[in-house]
């Protein structure tokens, strides 16, 4: 279920279309001007919710080489049949993080 979607121009990333509780977590980064360790506020913001800052730079990388990120979240039951789903695809990677 999507809770509202935004899209965003990030310097150096791009255009991003944003859905989910996401949105919430970038918007309140762009309100406080948070920027961690030289990152975008979309880098910010993935940090703010628990990512790994490493893994955080390689999404930033992908997104600027024209790549897709999708972000999964919900219960641990919604992201197992994410991720189940998700191997049905032709994926180039799939990294799981829990909270």
């Amino acid at each position: 279920m999507l809770f509202g979607s935004a899209f965003f121009i990030v310097p150096v990333v791009g255009p991003i279309l944003v859905a989910g509780p996401l949105v919430a977590w970038i918007v309140g980064a762009l309100e406080g001007a948070v920027i961690v360790g030289g990152m975008s506020v979309l880098g910010a913001a993935l940090v703010g919710i628990g990512m790994p800052q490493d893994s955080v730079l390689k999404y930033e990388t992908e997104l600027q080489a024209g790549k897709f990120v999708l972000i999964v979240h919900g219960t641990s039951d919604e992201t197992q049949r994410a991720q189940a789903l998700l191997e049905l695809t032709q994926h180039q990677g799939l990294t799981a993080h829990s909270a």
